[in-house]
């Protein structure tokens, strides 16, 4: 199936179901994280779909390439922000493992994509 857009690509989907996870996880920090950690991990959650989406919809493999790059930073601090989140025990091991792992599995997709549109040049 040919991508017509960034919602074909499952890294793309993956990316909006971690956010999805993120949310509902930092829901439960407590309030006065309202303007710290809470807004900093959603931040930066929600820059890993949206920074594929915009490379998909650049004209150039080397800017969508850039943009898997700009996403895959954004992915280590949501995973950085997870770890503290757990150190702090605003998040248990359990409870933020299924945020880890999809975090981990964004991660590979990431690089995979930015390697298949490397070989493509």
């Amino acid at each position: 199936m040919a991508v017509r857009n960034c919602r074909d690509l499952v890294v793309w989907q993956k990316a909006m179901k971690l956010a999805e996870e993120i949310y509902a996880l930092s829901a439960g920090f407590p309030p006065d994280e309202r303007f710290a950690l809470t807004n900093q991990i959603r931040r930066a959650v929600v820059s890993i779909p949206s920074n594929v989406a915009e490379g998909e919809g650049r004209s150039s493999k080397q800017d969508f390439r850039r943009f898997l790059n700009i996403a895959m930073g954004s992915l280590r601090e949501v995973e950085t922000q997870l770890e503290l989140a757990i150190r702090l025990r605003y998040a248990s091991n359990e409870n933020a493992k299924i945020s880890l792992d999809l975090a981990d599995e964004v991660g590979r997709m990431l690089r995979g994509l930015a390697k298949s549109l490397e070989a493509q040049d």
